[in-house]
C-alpha cells in the first residue's frame, strides 16, 4: 500500500510499470538497458480514490491521461531504473496529494470607495502631467 493522505491509500496492484529505453546520456549502455519507467495508474476504475479527487486528478493531469482514463507518468531523469521508478512514484503521489486539496471558492468582491477614489486621483494626476507636456498652441 502506498499512503497518499491519512485516508487515501493506493494498492500497488493498481499500478503497472513498464521499462523502456531512455534517450539522453548514458554512453554505450543507453542502447542496452531499459532504464526509463512508464508508470500507469487507472484513475477512472481505481477504488482507492473518492469521486471528487478523481475528477480533479483527471483535470490536473491533462494530456497525461488517456481516453480510457489511465494516467501515464514517464520518468527518465536518472540513469538507473530504481531511481526512475522512485521518481515516477513520487510524482504520482505528489499529483494525487495536490488533487485532494479542495479549490477555494471564489467570492466576488468590489473595490472599496477609497481605492476607487485613489485610482481616479492617479488618473487625474497622470492626465495633468500629460497635458503639461503638450506643445503650447500659438
Amino acid at each position: 500500500m502506498i499512503q497518499i493522505t491519512p485516508n487515501i491509500a493506493i494498492d500497488k496492484s493498481e499500478l503497472r510499470e513498464d521499462f523502456i529505453r531512455a534517450p539522453g546520456p548514458g554512453g554505450q549502455n543507453v542502447n542496452k538497458v531499459a532504464t526509463a519507467v512508464q508508470l500507469r495508474f487507472d484513475v477512472t476504475h481505481s477504488p482507492s480514490l473518492p469521486d471528487d479527487v478523481r475528477e480533479r486528478l483527471i483535470r490536473m493531469a491533462g494530456r497525461r491521461v488517456t481516453e480510457e482514463g489511465i494516467l501515464i507518468i514517464e520518468a527518465r531523469r536518472f540513469r538507473t531504473q530504481e531511481r526512475n521508478r522512485q521518481d515516477a512514484m513520487d510524482r504520482l503521489v505528489r499529483l494525487i496529494r495536490k488533487a485532494t486539496e479542495k479549490p477555494k471558492v471564489r467570492r466576488k468582491t468590489r473595490p472599496s470607495s477609497a481605492s476607487r477614489e485613489r485610482r481616479l486621483e492617479n488618473k487625474h494626476h497622470r492626465s495633468k502631467t500629460k497635458r503639461l507636456r503638450s506643445s503650447i498652441p500659438g
